[in-house]
This record gives C-alpha cells, sequence and structure tokens, in this order.
C-alpha cells in the first residue's frame, strides 16, 4: 500500500522518527543526534530527510551532508545542509530528525519496527492476563520492552525469545512468559 502524502494526514502517518537531536557538536554547526533507528545508514548517508523543530507542527525538509557514529556514546554526529555554526546547531536542540513512512526497510521474520511495537497489549501466555501496553522500546544490553499497566506501574521485559516469544502485529497483542518476580 502505498501512503498518500496529503494535507489531511498528520505529519505521524506521513513520517517516522528517527533520532532526536541532542546539542551541538563543536563550532561548525554540526549536531548530537541519539538515535530511534538500527539502521545506520539513516545517520551516515547524505539525502533528504525532514526536521520538526520543538513546538512545530509541521516537518521542514533538509539534507543530511555527512554523519558519523560516535563509538562508546550511542550518538551521531551530523553535518545538516545550512547549518554553518554552533548557534544555529543549538537552535535544533530537541528537534526530531524524520523520514518518510514508505522508506522503511525490510526487516528479517522476527525482527520488528518499534513505532510497531508501541500500543500493543501485553498479555501473559500461561493465564492470558493483560500486563498492559507498550509504551516504549529501550536499548540496554538488548532491547527492553516499557510497558505500563492500568495501575500506571511501568514494568521493563527483555525483548527476546524466550520471555516474548509471540509478537501478533496483526492482533496488536504481545505474549509473554515471564520468569518468576518480573512482573510482580
Amino acid at each position: 500500500m502505498v501512503q498518500n502524502l496529503t494535507s489531511e494526514t498528520s505529519p505521524s502517518d506521513r513520517f517516522l522518527t528517527i533520532g532526536k537531536i541532542v546539542a551541538a557538536q563543536g563550532l561548525r554547526g554540526e549536531v548530537r543526534l541519539y538515535p530511534d533507528s538500527d539502521f545506520p545508514e539513516r545517520f551516515e548517508q547524505p539525502g533528504k530527510r525532514w526536521i520538526l523543530r520543538p513546538g512545530a507542527t509541521e516537518p521542514a525538509e533538509i539534507w543530511l551532508t555527512k554523519g558519523r557514529y560516535l563509538d562508546g556514546k550511542g550518538l551521531y554526529v551530523l553535518q545538516l545542509e545550512g547549518v554553518e555554526d554552533r548557534s544555529q546547531a543549538e537552535a535544533l536542540q530537541g528537534s526530531k530528525l524524520l523520514v518518510l513512512a514508505s522508506d522503511r526497510p525490510n526487516l528479517e521474520a522476527g525482527e520488528f519496527h518499534v513505532a510497531d511495537l508501541i500500543g500493543l497489549q501485553v498479555f501473559e501466555q500461561s493465564t492470558q492476563n493483560l500486563v498492559g501496553t507498550v509504551t516504549n522500546l529501550l536499548s540496554a544490553g538488548h532491547d527492553l520492552l516499557e510497558v505500563t499497566g492500568e495501575n500506571e506501574k511501568t514494568v521493563l521485559i527483555p525483548f527476546v525469545m524466550a520471555i516474548v516469544p509471540v509478537v501478533d502485529l496483526q492482533q496488536k497483542r504481545i505474549e509473554i512468559t515471564p520468569p518468576q518476580g518480573l512482573i510482580e
């Protein structure tokens, strides 16, 4: 299905957030970006991206001229066209970097886009009791599903096959087999 990019669709329908600018880097207009994507080419290969500034409702087109990964920091340093000094880079702090939703890479079996997991209901497989809803995916060694229950209690669930054997995007549900004490 091709998504129509008309003004009737919201930016969240037309675009995917791939990262957030967290700081300026140096004096020549580079920015530090925390990635929300596991695809390094989105930050390293030059090309068209979009930027959504804090408080803006519509993203603006911007050109990524170069990017590199900062080892040990979990960040990328990007050079964006038209951003030539530190003050221009600082003005972008808090902005989100976007790509078209239609530019989603194909995934292998057992791989998922983070945006597809957010909002899925999580059930304990043996009892079919609702644990909560996925509200975020955190990276900490291995990925962790942040699941918020009805009582606003948040549980972090390791996103590994042994604990999360079922992810059903069609039914919008995840089934888990948690070890004792994980969700109590």
